[in-house]
């Protein structure tokens, strides 16, 4: 019955999709307890809010942000 076309996967099968879902699922968290996705939301909000909007690069973005947290010493990114 393995041969047939369709078959269900055996459990090494599903073993692997699970490492897979996982690896997938710790990338995704990293990704977003670092800030990396900021950006990325950032630029799709500026775009769905109002398309003709011109868009900070990566870089502008970065900046701004870096300058807020310095800015605010209550965000707790300094000491001084």
């Amino acid at each position: 019955m393995s041969g047939e076309a369709g078959h269900h996967p055996g459990r090494l099968g599903v073993l692997v999709h699970h490492v897979r879902a996982g690896v997938r699922w710790i990338g995704w968290y990293v990704r977003e307890v670092s800030g990396e996705t900021a950006y990325e939301k950032y630029a799709a909000h500026v775009r769905r809010h109002d398309p003709d909007a011109e868009v900070m690069t990566r870089r502008q973005f970065e900046r701004s942000r870096m300058d807020a947290r310095e800015a605010d010493p209550r965000d707790g990114f300094r000491c001084c």
